[in-house]
């Protein structure tokens, strides 16, 4: 406002206008609840100190809601990361869930076919063994150099029987290791025939 004109403001009393113009020219004293101003009657002085208080207590509210905004802002980026891993994870578990359950629904067909497997090797186990006996507490070296022909001699006489023809061996040794010398336990000896 021109400094000519005399608008009739009383002395210790500023427009609304001068105060927001020259805040600093404006005392800070007190902060009494500020009544609502007239945009053309003058504004006392005390009015207008109040209400640049109270609006530098907006702004500092408004700069604390700020920072709090930032704060829920990179707090709320955490979340959703951990929530998009966990989805993520969901999602893995999900898929081997169905992989698991895929292979269960074929389990009962498998088992069968196991149990007929386990009965064909049974079966085969048999009849590889029906052509095959052991003979324990024959004595060490006792069989010499060739088991076959120390086998065709005396089993005849351990049987009782003749053999005609001879018997012959598919193979005939003894089984595991050699034991120490101060053993007394002999090793059995295993044979195939090669007719049963």
């Amino acid at each position: 406002m021109p400094s000519g004109k005399s608008s009739g403001k009383h002395s210790g009393q500023l427009l609304f206008s001068e105060v927001l113009a020259q805040p600093k020219a404006v005392a800070t004293q007190g902060t009494p609840l500020c009544p609502a101003p007239s945009p053309t009657a003058p504004l006392p002085l005390e009015a207008a100190v109040c209400i640049l208080q109270e609006i530098a207590a907006v702004g500092r509210r408004l700069e604390t809601m700020d920072s709090r905004i930032s704060e829920l802002t990179v707090a709320s980026s955490s979340i959703w990361a951990g929530i998009a891993s966990f989805r993520e994870t969901v999602h893995n578990l999900d898929q081997r869930l169905m992989i698991v359950e895929d292979h269960v629904a074929v389990l009962p067909g498998q088992e069968a076919e196991l149990r007929s497997l386990r009965a064909k090797v049974i079966d085969l186990e048999d009849r590889s063994r029906r052509d095959t006996i052991c003979l324990f507490s024959v004595l060490e070296h006792k069989e010499g150099s060739n088991v076959k022909t120390f086998l065709r001699n005396i089993l005849p006489k351990l049987m009782g029987l003749e053999y005609s023809p001879p018997l012959e061996f598919q193979r005939a040794h003894r089984i595991g290791p050699l034991h120490k010398a101060t053993s007394d336990k002999p090793r059995p000896i295993i044979i195939r025939f090669l007719q049963h």
